[in-house]
């Protein structure tokens, strides 16, 4: 709708518009709506407050206290953000105080941090179904789908052919055979709905064009392909140390093989890097106005466009490379940011470390000492409350579950103080037996594997893809991890279809050409069966053999595959947990790589271990579980993540949806006729036949293929394997499909009871469909009338919420917040996280284990400082109380100045120029951490002196203290008998005494 309401203004330049059949088949709010459906704002020009907010109320945008979705805006009072409905990124808006826009800028959905700025900025509504007024219009009922509501918001709907007017029209190849089969499943639904005994509802054919009015809109229009065969993506340039180089080394080298290279872009950023490829290729840069004059350009020449574009391309047809400004800017996952502590809610379940179990109510500002601090409410067991002030917020974790399913600690007893001791203890066990596992590995230093340069490079350009900045940066690591003379530990997470694979099939490779073995484990013989096919096809030719053991391999061919490993004959085996067996030899192996590592159990996971005195290993998983993710929050295991998606691949669209004939019928039906196929997928082998009886009633004309566990494995694997090759257009299965072959024409799963899954498993299951490019659909079905329990509900709706590419990892981590993540040690996975919480649990195993390695703890020792004021960060600053309360939490963890001075610009950043009173917090933040890294345990201010509390201090440290200024040292105190009136000079004497001893 926007892209029409772009369409609808009056423009003097040309103009496409891509669209697609399913999208010009429905019908649209009258023209007068979309026309009228934006808001444009100007940077200097006057912001009509209420008019904005009835405008984003009235065309559904939603107020949120942080802006990371479409659809939503965080309101302040001098900013707002909003994400805007169609827009590639959100937007901050800067409002002066007498409300003129002094800035637009663009910001990071995650970091919050500014990326961009515009001058001009016009965004439409988030919602087709625009109220005409906020009041007025009652709300639509939770029931009422999409279509109903805009049938009964806008009687007199319009086509997308009315708004285009007389333009021109061009339809890709096969699109009337195309609208043939969405009019057939428009008309298939219909008499669904009738058939299955649905009354009240209106034909949904009146949202959409019959084929008598198609033909009329559409007779005339030519066919016609878009020839893409000769253009590209840019290469992302992430294998070398600094992008930006890469890039000006691309441009350089295009431009000595003759092709035309324009920057595109505004502002600074595109002009310095049209001075760095000027600088490196030695030829002076031309500017262009048009796409006309760069077709004109003499080959080999640099242009520089005054063009937005988002990203780069090649246009090998047209002799031309565009480089985009933001090119250079791509940035490698950070692990570190993935696996942090979670940002606390208003009403989440926590813990303090002194109090226990509550929930987090609010926060509050309270007056001390006549200054104002905020402090936050902790609501315990039997309504009794604790106010926890400003200077305790990093006492405060996130306990990871929701309010309803854990049990709230007594305050004023012993009972949780006992607790936290009995586990204190028994942390600093599990530190020791992590502590003890990393004195092995490196007492026993494991074999360096550096393969021959020029086979190993021969290898690499095999792959038929360029590499995404993370996958470039994980074969990076893991290649020095086998290089290291240490045992590797890697774990590669990533989602389903991001690359894992290219990096096993990197690091077997590295290993095998120099000459040791690999052995890759994977759960069923299924994902073996496809991961041999990979490895055989990759190593062909490179005299590298490659071997499979499984239960569907003979006896007597296994027999000759073990002794052929025993003989160091073959280099690469892919198996199952087959090859765990007591009667398997290697000859020199030197790596193990698990798929899906999730799917293992410890026990198998011992074995494993066993295979060789020191293995290097290399896991997989798009959903690790807890007990592996808590081992890579704590720096125990090396983690890298794969979070950039694949060329054109895209998300798979999840519901949450009660069974219906109708629904399911039409989903069926839908994927039939575009020549697809479906997964019907159930939880227990007993709910096949049930399942099997409907299918057979709802598509009659369908071919149903079964496959299920207690199936001979001959049996399971013909029929996956034959429905992959396109035997059968429906798969009713158990979650045996869930590690399974490619299926590139299935693109619809249906999901029976999927409340009966684990959300590893739904999330495996899903990424099952949509793998060849169409748009893949999966249902999250319930039972009929039944009602699901909250925290069921929750979980369901996380894989639904998380449904974009890359989501593996956020299932991961709100499954060990709904589950816990158990003794990282041990079997039990429900564990001490269950007491008190995953965020401390980490925080305390993270200090157990660095304190037994002899290292500093990630959180510096802040001194303690009493002085009669404290800054504070205003509530007309930062309104909303939970991003309030999580910045205070983030400022209290911060463990050096370099933290604070980044906290500072994000201050700035995201809530314009920071008051005094934030300013002040900062400065004490800054003392609390000079004087903490010197050994000062507390500073103190009276009204004739100043003391300081040493804990461990040089001699010479305070020698420089007292050098200048005398001072008494009474035990570990040391007094400074000196009149400060103010504040601010008891702050600024306690400064000049910690330079003065930082000095050398």
């Amino acid at each position: 709708m926007d892209a029409l309401r772009i369409w609808a203004r009056p423009s003097d330049t040309p103009r496409l518009l891509l669209t697609s059949i399913d999208a010009t088949l429905q019908r649209i709010p009258p023209a007068g709506v979309i026309a009228d459906g934006q808001i444009e704002l100007v940077v200097g020009h006057p912001f009509d407050r209420e008019a904005f907010l009835n405008f984003v109320r009235r065309s559904g945008y939603v107020e949120e206290g942080v802006a990371d979705d479409p659809g939503e805006l965080a309101v302040r009072d001098g900013m707002i953000d909003i994400y805007p409905a169609g827009a590639p990124g959100p937007m901050r808006i800067v409002l002066s105080e007498d409300d003129h826009v002094t800035e637009l800028r663009g910001f990071d959905r995650v970091s919050q941090r500014t990326e961009s700025y515009l001058e001009r900025l016009s965004f439409g509504p988030a919602s087709e179904a625009i109220l005409a007024d906020v009041i007025a219009v009652a709300p639509a009922p939770k029931s009422e789908t999409m279509e109903r509501q805009l049938s009964r918001l806008y009687p007199d709907m319009v086509t997308v052919f009315d708004i285009l007017g007389n333009a021109a029209l061009t339809a890709a190849p096969g699109a009337a055979d195309r609208v043939a089969r969405n009019l057939e499943i428009i008309d298939d639904a219909r008499q669904s709905r009738t058939d299955f005994g649905e009354t009240g509802t209106s034909s949904p054919c009146s949202f959409y064009l019959d084929s008598e009015e198609w033909e009329q809109r559409f007779t005339g229009v030519q066919t016609s392909a878009l020839d893409l065969d000769q253009g590209g993506d840019l290469p992302s340039g992430a294998s070398d140390a600094d992008p930006r180089k890469a890039l000006v080394k691309f441009a350089q080298e295009r431009l000595g093989d003759g092709m035309k290279v324009v920057i595109s872009g505004h502002g600074k950023a595109s002009e310095a890097l049209c001075r760095r490829v000027a600088k490196a290729a030695g030829v002076s840069p031309r500017s262009v106005d048009s796409w006309t004059q760069v077709m004109d350009a003499d080959s080999g020449a640099l242009l520089k466009l005054a063009c937005a574009l988002d990203h780069g391309f090649l246009d090998v047809a047209q002799n031309v490379a565009v480089i985009a400004a933001g090119d250079e800017h791509r940035h490698v996952s950070s692990a570190t940011s993935f696996l942090g502590e979670p940002d606390l809610r208003i009403g989440d379940v926590v813990v303090h470390e002194d109090h226990g179990i509550g929930i987090l109510k609010d926060l509050e500002s309270i007056a001390v000492a006549g200054v104002a601090r905020d402090a936050a409410r902790l609501e315990y067991r039997e309504g009794a409350s604790v106010l926890v002030p400003m200077e305790e917020f990093g006492k405060l974790w996130r306990y990871g579950s929701e309010p309803e399913a854990v049990s709230l600690d007594r305050l004023h007893t012993d009972a949780w103080q006992k607790k936290h001791e009995k586990i204190v203890a028994d942390i600093k066990s599990t530190a020791r037996h992590f502590s003890t596992i990393a004195k092995h590995r490196q007492a026993s230093p494991a074999e360096t594997f550096i393969p021959p340069r020029a086979e190993f490079s021969a290898f690499t350009r095999r792959f038929p893809f360029a590499e995404t900045p993370d996958q470039a940066e994980a074969i990076k690591a893991t290649l020095s991890d086998l290089a290291s003379g240490r045992a590797m530990n890697r774990l590669v997470c990533g989602d389903v279809g991001f690359g894992k694979t290219e990096i096993a099939l990197r690091a077997a490779a590295a290993v095998a050409l120099a000459g040791g073995q690999v052995v890759v484990i994977a759960p069923t013989t299924v994902l073996t069966r496809q991961h041999f096919a990979t490895f055989k096809r990759r190593f062909e030719g490179t005299g590298i053999s490659v071997g499979m053991v499984s239960r569907l391999v003979k006896p007597s061919e296994a027999k000759q595959v073990k002794a052929a490993l025993a003989e160091g004959e073959i280099d690469v085996i892919v198996a199952t947990h087959a090859i765990l067996a007591k009667d398997v030899r290697f000859a020199h192996l030197g790596l193990l790589i698990v798929d899906e590592e999730h799917r293992f159990g410890l026990k198998d996971k011992r074995a494993m271990s066993a295979l060789a005195p020191t293995l290097h290993t290399l896991a997989m998983s798009a959903t690790p579980i807890p007990r592996t993710l808590q081992s890579a929050m704590v720096g125990v295991q090396e983690v890298s993540l794969l979070t950039t998606p694949p060329a054109r691949r895209r998300p798979v669209r999840t519901s949450l949806a009660a069974f219906d004939n109708a629904s399911m019928r039409t989903g069926l039906m839908r994927e039939y006729r575009r020549g697809g196929q479906s997964f019907v997928v159930v939880p227990r082998i007993e709910d096949i036949e049930a399942v099997e009886a409907i299918l057979r009633k709802i598509v009659p004309e369908l071919s149903v293929k079964v496959a299920h566990g207690k199936m001979p494995a001959a049996t399971i694997d013909e029929a996956i394997v034959g429905f992959a090759d396109g035997d059968g257009d429906v798969l009713l299965a158990t979650n045996i499909i869930e590690n399974g072959l490619d299926v590139p024409r299935a693109n619809t799963m249906f999901i029976w009871n999927a409340e009966r899954f684990g959300l590893a498993q739904l999330h495996q299951l899903r990424g099952r469909v949509g793998r060849g490019g169409a748009q893949g659909m999966t249902t999250l079905l319930t039972e009929e009338g039944a009602e699901l329990p909250e925290e069921t509900r929750l979980r369901l709706l996380t894989l639904v919420e998380n449904d974009r590419l890359g989501a593996g990892l956020a299932i991961s981590l709100r499954d060990l917040d709904l589950r816990g993540g158990g003794d990282i040690a041990g079997e039990d996975q429900a564990g001490h996280m269950k007491v008190i919480g995953i965020g401390l649990y980490q925080k305390l195993l993270a200090r157990a284990v660095a304190k037994l390695g002899k290292r500093l703890s990630a959180t510096r020792k802040r001194a303690i400082l009493h002085l009669d004021v404290a800054g504070t960060i205003p509530a007309d600053y930062v309104p909303d109380p939970a991003v309030r309360l999580n910045l205070y939490a983030r400022l209290l963890r911060a463990s050096s100045q370099r933290d604070v001075n980044d906290l500072e610009e994000e201050f700035e950043d995201r809530f314009g120029e920071l008051p005094q009173e934030t300013l002040l917090l900062l400065r004490t933040t800054r003392l609390q951490l000079a004087a903490g890294h010197l050994g000062i345990a507390k500073l103190e201010a009276g009204p004739k002196a100043i003391a300081m509390t040493i804990a461990k201090m040089p001699a010479r440290v305070i020698s420089a203290l007292t050098k200048k200024i005398a001072a008494i040292r009474r035990e570990d105190r040391l007094i400074f008998e000196t009149v400060a009136q103010t504040c601010d000079e008891q702050l600024k004497f306690f400064e000049r005494l910690i330079l003065a001893a930082r000095r050398p």
